[in-house]
């Protein structure tokens, strides 16, 4: 039925609502004005392109951009598309238990596996510049060291040549490229290609915040990891390995230090031909923003935060409904990725930034394991909770210090002699969020087999070979500061008020 006949049918029945119909026509008119605008902005930055090559490649990459910007204003206009009463939680053939894999010491499909590692992040939440992959977190190497160490003895200890990929930003790129020429006389292929660069939207014009295609960089970022797909396609990276004959790939966050090659789980992904495995595990109190996986009509979905109503927040956040989330730690067949690589359609998310200037900006991005939908016989395992280790603050990164791990081969093992193989829960202060500020409140980091939870809040400071057990609490108030004394025990203890130790 065209639009002018479905009014008249309205009117014919006596619904007719001219302010509400005004304001839609008026809604949609202003969505089309947007696009439009959008459209023209966009086309006047291609037109200052002298090189047509390099104009053809902004071209194309604008393209996928508008793409995602009519979708967010179509997504807008109608609404949120997600039916909350259609959001059930998974059937037991849609997550699998890891312990119910068979056991495989067969090597003989790692020829056939790529790792890639998704590096666009920086590191300035922990205070760091450059890449997030830069940071030092272990025996005085970072998080490329690692993957790389634990890359290159899979390949040695099985004699194969399973490459390492890397999904950089405009943000890392430059610097990842100098930092990974180290390895150059490593056993190992490094690969490199860039994910996109998508202009921000100032959130009242709608229109590109930058005006020129060499605008400052700040007024460009990443379009989320749901990029990928199309990144690896348009990069020539896919037809590279799947040439190499490569037909799988191993995704992770590059800040998740549990995220290791499993022999497992390569096994089960060829002998079920599913197509995208997404690991999972499960759902602590510290991990209710995690995205989720659902049963949505059927089909199995990812449900993200940002895509949940307010008034279903709290149901979203329960460890009751949702038991478990996503670790992004994904298995993917390749010859899958090339077949259905026009049809991927993921989830748009709109995140609302404030730039230093003050300007209110909307940055439209997806993710990776919205795609599941879109793979045959794909499905969630539930993974042990050591296989997901991400280092987001420097409380992670004082656990993955700590005695509680130690390294082999680049992987961190959990110490047999914690008693149980779970975390601790460490909230550290403001004073501890940078990473320069952390190291310098520990002369040593202590000792934590023991510790249940630990919370630490104001100028605090740690002598060399503490220990701590159980709960502990060290609270130093405005003005006050405290210094535990080396060689300290603490255990099941509050610590408040002052404590300065004295040099003489």
């Amino acid at each position: 039925m065209s639009k002018s006949n479905s009014l008249s049918a309205e009117k014919d029945n006596g619904k007719h609502h001219p302010h509400s119909l005004s304001a839609m026509d008026f809604h949609s008119t202003s969505l089309g004005s947007a696009a439009n605008a959008m459209r023209n902005e966009l086309n006047k930055m291609a037109l200052t392109i002298q090189d047509m090559k390099a104009r053809k490649a902004f071209q194309n990459e604008m393209d996928k951009f508008f793409m995602l910007f009519t979708r967010y204003l179509s997504e807008k206009s109608k609404g949120t598309k997600l039916d909350w009463e259609k959001v059930k939680e998974p059937s037991p053939e849609q997550i699998i238990p890891y312990k119910k894999l068979p056991k495989c010491e067969n090597a003989e499909f790692l020829d056939k596996l790529a790792v890639l590692k998704l590096n666009g992040g920086l590191g300035t939440t922990m205070g760091c510049v450059g890449p997030k992959s830069a940071i030092e977190v272990r025996d005085g190497m970072t998080f490329l060291d690692l993957s790389v160490r634990q890359i290159e003895y899979l390949n040695s200890k099985h004699n194969v040549n399973v490459p390492f990929i890397l999904m950089n930003s405009f943000n890392t790129d430059e610097e990842t490229k100098r930092i990974i020429q180290k390895y150059s006389s490593h056993k190992i292929d490094i690969l490199t290609f860039n994910q996109s660069r998508y202009p921000r939207i100032n959130k009242e014009s709608l229109l590109p915040t930058p005006r020129l295609p060499n605008a400052d960089i700040s007024q460009w970022y990443p379009p989320g990891h749901g990029d990928l797909f199309e990144s690896m396609c348009n990069s020539g990276i896919l037809d590279q390995l799947l040439s190499d004959g490569k037909e799988y790939i191993f995704v992770s966050n590059v800040d998740n230090l549990g995220a290791v090659v499993d022999l497992n789980i390569l096994q089960y992904m060829v002998d079920t031909d599913a197509e995208f495995l997404m690991e999972v595990t499960d759902k602590t109190k510290a991990d209710i923003k995690g995205g989720t996986l659902i049963d949505y009509e059927g089909t199995i979905r990812l449900l993200e935060v940002a895509q949940v109503p307010a008034v279903h927040m709290e149901e979203f956040k329960s460890i009751k409904k949702f038991r478990i989330f996503n670790t992004n730690n994904l298995w993917i067949n390749l010859k899958a990725i090339k077949r259905i690589s026009e049809e991927i359609n993921l989830e748009v998310i709109s995140n609302n930034k404030t730039l230093e200037s003050g300007e209110k900006v909307v940055q439209l991005e997806t993710a990776v394991g919205a795609a599941i939908k879109h793979f045959k016989n794909a499905h969630g395992i539930n993974v042990p909770r050591n296989r997901f280790l991400p280092v987001k603050s420097t409380s992670d990164l004082f656990l993955v210090t700590s005695d509680l791990y130690s390294l082999n081969h680049g992987e961190l093992v959990m110490n047999p002699k914690r008693l149980f193989q779970t975390v601790p829960l460490v909230k550290l202060g403001d004073e501890f969020k940078k990473v320069a500020n952390f190291l310098s409140r520990f002369q040593s980091i202590p000792s934590i087999l023991e510790l249940d939870h630990l919370t630490v809040t104001g100028d605090v400071k740690f002598g060399a070979g503490v220990q701590l057990k159980g709960t502990v609490i060290i609270v130093a108030n405005h003005g006050s500061r405290i210094d535990i004394p080396p060689y300290s025990l603490l255990e099941n203890k509050v610590v408040s008020g002052n404590l300065v130790l004295l040099e003489h």
